[in-house]
């Protein structure tokens, strides 16, 4: 899945809702927290992560690759 960014950087928080794998930013946070979320192929627990073009995103088994506009 590919995600396109008009802006410099996108928080890893309002990523995971941009692509609809999580519903809310409550469960954004729990996946960041326990563990599920990876950015750039390592496991990530920084909700506010800055992701840039780029950057890859793996969560439920899905990976998103981040563009630029």
């Amino acid at each position: 899945m590919t995600i396109t960014i008009t802006t410099e950087f996108i928080r890893l928080d309002a990523l995971l809702k941009l692509s609809n794998l999580a519903a809310s930013g409550g469960q954004a946070k729990w996946k960041i927290q326990n563990e599920e979320v990876l950015v750039n192929n390592e496991i990530c627990t920084q909700r506010g992560k800055k992701i840039y073009v780029g950057d890859t995103v793996t969560c439920d088994d899905i990976t998103i690759t981040v563009s630029g506009s």
